[in-house]
């Protein structure tokens, strides 16, 4: 079937239903916006209007066969993928159901440490065993990076009937790991190779930044359309290689995506889709240069580093992601979410994230220079009114857990809750992390340290938003008791 990129078959349907001026006796019950209103006067009627349910004309999300299965083989071609599938709960659901498809009850997996929750919560609902692979720290920017190959390996030779290694492409800060030569050695193994690419969307249409998952043979990868894709919130693709059954994989989506899966962030889809097929070189070129010149802006203030490619290692730094304007914020004296707090609280900018040291400012094919140095005044602002001395800061945000239960396990354990003072030694039986980007600092089945006490403690005093816990206050935590 010949593709054409200029499509966009869900959209287009749904103009079509506009044209026939269909009359709503189904839900969804605001009927095209008429029964709501203030609702209508808020989102406006052109969004009100195809806010409609499944119907023959417009295909059916859980079991596509026309306009929907039209749309996910051209993002397919788009992303140079075996099979595309959209996704209606976000990269989160992306990510569960490549472990879901992958690892049964008892199955290993072998990923990095610094995944997003969404991972650890699918092992909870697969009871799939995590072989950890901790990755390397760098003192000075105080993060984690990516996997080395030789600690991947290692891993393999020692958990040889692992099922699949996951990998982060990128991680939230911009690095990436060698996921072309992680791919092939979990391939020799017999091993299935998951890329969680929530941040890398845009390695797909421009050759000048990292390696994308398909391209480097992966099975799987869970790619957020709405970050740096261009559409809305909570849309988002799954990808699979030759070697993966699509109608099985679909099966699993359906485990625990809606069925009412929702045309506005379907058409998103579609529309970005074409979007970047046409036009995606240039945008990110764009964005590459929005990107250096805030580094260049930036790196001239003092104290401040906007790091890029010059701290590449060729092994758990194996490439950079140029698009990510991080920033160190040690040197200033300040927590990177002091100055995420003041950034937004003093000159009224909203970034991405702050976490202990670093600062990411998220740029689109939307930024303009003017809002570039006004991020870059404000910060030069910030050094001048308020640096301190570096003295007793916290040097780092990962600390090494020692797993003694599976997630599943601790998860669904018998528990009680007890003041974080008293958890040292106790076995976590829930989450404790910082959002964004929602890494775990404490995961289900974790040994509760000192070390990790006191990030926690340290974390909350910088003004973290921290979640995970049923304590909303993060006052207590769930320890394991039925052992």
């Amino acid at each position: 079937m010949e593709l054409n990129q200029t499509e966009m078959p869900v959209y287009e349907a749904l103009q079509q239903m506009k044209r026939e001026r269909i009359v709503p006796f189904d839900v969804p019950g605001h009927k095209h916006g008429k029964a709501n209103l203030e609702l209508t006067e808020f989102l406006g009627e052109k969004c009100m209007s195809v806010d409609v349910n499944s119907m023959k004309p417009l295909d059916n999300l859980c079991h596509p066969i026309s306009v929907i299965k039209r749309a996910q083989q051209l993002a397919a071609d788009a992303f140079k993928a075996a099979n595309a599938f959209f996704m209606v709960g976000g990269t989160t659901s992306a990510v569960q159901t490549m472990i879901l498809a992958t690892c049964k009850e008892g199955d290993k997996i072998i990923m990095p440490r610094n995944v997003h929750r969404s991972a650890i919560n699918a092992l909870i609902l697969s009871g799939a065993i995590p072989v950890y692979v901790n990755p390397d720290s760098d003192k000075r920017l105080g993060i984690s990076l990516g996997m080395s190959v030789s600690e991947v390996e290692k891993a393999i030779e020692e958990n040889p009937d692992a099922k699949a290694v996951m990998v982060n492409n990128p991680t939230y800060y911009g690095i990436c790991s060698d996921i072309r030569s992680i791919t092939q050695l979990a391939h020799r193994h017999g091993m299935k190779l998951l890329a969680d690419e929530a941040h890398g969307t845009h390695f797909y249409f421009d050759e000048e930044l990292p390696m994308a998952a398909m391209e480097a043979g992966a099975d799987f990868a869970s790619v957020s359309m709405h970050k740096s894709g261009g559409s809305l919130t909570q849309s988002s693709i799954l990808l699979t290689g030759q070697g993966v059954n699509p109608d099985y994989v679909r099966q699993i989506i359906n485990l625990t995506q809606t069925t009412s899966g929702s045309y506005l962030l379907l058409s998103s889809l579609d529309m970005s889709r074409k979007n970047l097929a046409l036009n995606g070189r240039e945008i990110f070129e764009r964005v590459r240069a929005l990107a250096k010149y805030a580094r260049d802006e930036i790196n001239s203030i003092g104290d401040y580093y906007a790091y890029c490619r010059e701290i590449i290692n060729h092994d758990s730094i194996y490439d950079f992601d140029v698009t990510k304007l991080s920033v160190n914020t040690f040197d200033v004296g300040l927590a990177g979410i002091e100055v995420y707090d003041l950034l937004r609280d003093e000159y009224d900018i909203q970034i991405e994230f702050g976490d202990i040291g670093n600062i990411l400012a998220y740029i689109s094919v939307g930024d303009r220079e003017r809002e570039i140095e006004r991020l870059a005044s404000a910060l030069a602002e910030i050094r001048r009114r308020f640096k301190k001395d570096k003295k007793g800061m916290f040097d780092h945000e990962y600390i090494n857990p020692k797993v003694v239960m599976s997630p599943k396990n601790a998860f669904f354990n018998d528990k009680r809750q007890v003041e974080l003072n008293e958890a040292k030694g106790c076995v976590c039986g829930e989450f404790v992390m910082c959002y964004p980007p929602g890494i775990p600092i404490l995961a289900p089945g974790e040994i509760i340290t000192q070390e990790i006490l006191d990030y926690i403690r340290y974390a909350k005093e910088k003004g973290c938003f921290m979640t995970g816990t049923e304590d909303i206050e993060i006052k207590k935590i769930n320890i394991v008791t039925g052992q």
